[in-house]
């Protein structure tokens, strides 16, 4: 008995496929198509896009980190130290994490994007040259 325990085990084990057995005998079809593409005015080293899909942060050879609209428009670029070689971002892109390898440093950024409102043409209260302005979206249906 005890000798036909270790040949039961190799013939189970024998009959039991390889990992990796089956590659390349795939039966579906992998389908895919380009959703977006742009070119950048820079080289890139590193990317990560926010989890809101609104934001695109590209680190660039010339030491920025360049922000982009996913239909790839410069919304800004913010100057890095020179050894920065990876970037991530908060999941809304609210903060940038530098990671500096040849520096052994960590820098995170809070990054706020201010976006210009043309009022012209548009009814107002008080004076017109105000350094703030409050806008009121009243019409949202």
């Amino acid at each position: 008995m005890k000798r036909l325990l270790p040949l039961a085990a190799c013939l189970v084990l024998a009959a039991m496929p390889l990992p990796g057995a089956y590659a390349g005998q795939a039966d579906n079809a992998i389908d895919w198509s380009i959703s977006k593409s742009w070119t950048m005015n820079c080289q890139p080293l590193d990317f990560v896009q926010s989890l809101d899909n609104k934001k695109v942060f590209v680190l660039c050879e010339d030491s920025q980190v360049r922000i982009y609209t996913p239909e790839g428009k410069e919304i800004g670029a913010i100057p890095v130290d020179r050894n920065v070689t990876a970037i991530d971002i908060a999941p809304r892109g609210e903060a940038l994490y530098l990671i500096s390898k040849s520096g052994k440093s960590y820098t995170a950024i809070d990054v706020s994007v201010t976006q210009q409102i043309d009022i012209s043409g548009a009814p107002f209260v008080g004076n017109e040259n105000a350094p703030v302005t409050l806008v009121v979206f009243s019409d949202f249906q």
